[in-house]
């Protein structure tokens, strides 16, 4: 399992580079609307995880915790870039 610090930062890292993909987007694009849409819920998603790196959910090993939480991360990105390739 990576350090805490690490993973906080391999997640803001990602999060930074989809955000400055879709505000090149909402720059270029006629599109605005939903890729301002889309930088919305790239700020949400790594609040989210941020928050859930700092607090793990008890009662749950750890190495699990943070194999879902990477896998979930992975989807959720994947699911942004898809997102906004099609506009």
């Amino acid at each position: 399992m990576a350090n805490k610090r690490v993973l906080k930062r391999t997640i803001n890292y990602i999060c930074d580079e989809i955000f400055a993909d879709c505000i090149a987007c909402s720059l270029y694009s006629n599109n605005r609307d939903s890729a301002e849409a889309l930088i919305y819920s790239a700020i949400k998603v790594r609040n989210d995880f941020i928050r859930r790196i700092s607090h793990p959910e008890p009662g749950m090993p750890a190495k699990k915790y943070f194999k879902t939480l990477r896998e979930d991360f992975a989807a959720h990105a994947s699911d942004i870039v898809d997102q906004l390739n099609n506009l």
